[in-house]
């Protein structure tokens, strides 16, 4: 008996919070290994930008160039080779993360191996839902990375107090095939049966086919654009938000889980309603523009905020109100292709934005706090890629009266 189809997006949601786990775990232990090292602040920027960018640069590429490939393989079997080889790098922190050249090889490695499991996800949400879902059924999926993001300092920071941050992850190495590869070869199929219908897609559906015209290719260019901009105020807060409350604002690395908890809450509870608000009203662009607007006002008042209480409500409320690009991105995105070529679609959205948005994101403010030891400037750069995101969905809504407006069936 084959489950309901938005079981599939629940399954997904559980190996992207896997996925999530095994990607931030070096940013939420890095104050740890900082003092294990014995780096001062300026070489955790010095040293922090390339162990942590070392991921977003062959995570970029390798979606780029592997998801094509991995979709013609089948979605469901490029599925569970992403989250083996992810699982196994991760554990392989345990024996070989010794030293500072052996961590950047890891984060190199477990990029590439982490590369396709979006870009199938999209895949699979495309060929099982219609674009008037896709909006929440996406957002179940991106939920799962949100509750990764809120619960991981609850499950990391405990562990590596206790067992050091190396067995931590071990275990979570061991999760990703005790936990996601069963639910994916139970759960997960690679096209729809014959009685789910689209047929309701009342025509919303555009794609970008051989005879792309300048205009569309022009449009897509300005929304990758925007999603690199995303990516890099995604990753500049995932990456340094750690750091920075613990150097900064002065929280113990033992007390940093309930506030990173209660900043990413608000991204769990944002992602949600800016999905189901998208597919009601089907101004996802407009909606992210004011946003990631309002997200640019919320980081640059962190700089005057005198209470530790204050600046964590003022990022919770960020973290919010960014949520609303997340919540429309894969459902936008979605509707340039055929269901064939979402996968590859996606991972040359994915790869690109976070080629440059990741790799910014972890360079950008880990050069600036390298530069003047002050881990607030760093985290204000982060407000300038919301800006630019804001003002580049607000060009592209222009063309939102219609489905994704120039282009053409």
């Amino acid at each position: 008996m084959v489950p309901s189809r938005w079981t599939i997006p629940l399954v997904l949601a559980v190996t992207v919070f896997v996925h999530y786990l095994d990607r931030n775990n070096l940013a939420i232990v890095l104050p740890q290994i900082a003092q294990e090292f014995g780096w001062s602040d300026r070489q955790v920027g010095q040293y922090g930008q390339y162990l942590l960018g070392a991921f977003y640069l062959t995570f970029g590429v390798a979606q780029i160039l592997l998801s094509p490939i991995a979709e013609r393989l089948g979605v469901k079997r490029s599925l569970m080779c992403s989250i083996l080889g992810f699982s196994v790098c991760t554990m392989l922190f345990y024996p070989l993360g010794g030293s500072l050249g052996a961590l950047i090889a890891l984060r190199l490695l477990l990029g590439a191996a982490e590369s396709v499991h979006m870009p199938m996800n999209s895949a699979l949400v495309s060929r099982w839902f219609p674009p008037r879902e896709r909006g929440r059924a996406n957002s179940i999926y991106v939920a799962g990375i949100l509750v990764a993001l809120a619960v991981a300092p609850l499950l990391i920071v405990p562990i590596a107090e206790r067992l050091g941050w190396r067995m931590a992850f071990l275990i979570l190495g061991v999760a990703g095939l005790v936990v996601s590869l069963p639910l994916v070869a139970r759960y997960i199929h690679d096209a729809p049966l014959p009685s789910v219908s689209h047929a309701d897609d009342g025509g919303v559906v555009r794609t970008l086919r051989g005879g792309d015209t300048r205009a569309e290719r022009q449009w897509l260019w300005l929304y990758i654009a925007a999603g690199a901009c995303n990516a890099f105020c995604v990753f500049g807060i995932l990456n340094w938000l750690p750091s920075y409350l613990n150097r900064t604002r002065g929280i113990e690395f033992g007390a940093l889980s309930l506030p990173l908890f209660s900043v990413f809450l608000a991204g769990i509870v944002g992602v949600l309603l800016w999905a189901t608000l998208g597919d009601r009203t089907g101004r996802r662009m407009l909606m992210a523009s004011v946003g990631l607007l309002l997200a640019s006002g919320c980081v640059l008042l962190t700089a005057h905020m005198p209470s530790n209480t204050l600046t964590l409500a003022l990022l919770a409320l960020g973290v919010f109100f960014q949520s609303s690009y997340n919540a429309q991105e894969f459902a936008t995105l979605q509707q340039m292709a055929p269901s064939g070529r979402v996968g590859a679609l996606t991972g040359l959205y994915n790869g690109v934005t976070v080629l440059v948005g990741g790799v910014g994101g972890s360079l950008v403010p880990g050069a600036v706090v390298a530069l003047t030891g002050d881990f607030q400037k760093g985290l204000l750069s982060v407000a300038a890629g919301a800006l630019m995101v804001s003002l580049l969905m607000a060009w592209l809504s222009r063309t939102e009266q219609t489905p994704l407006g120039i282009l053409k069936g």
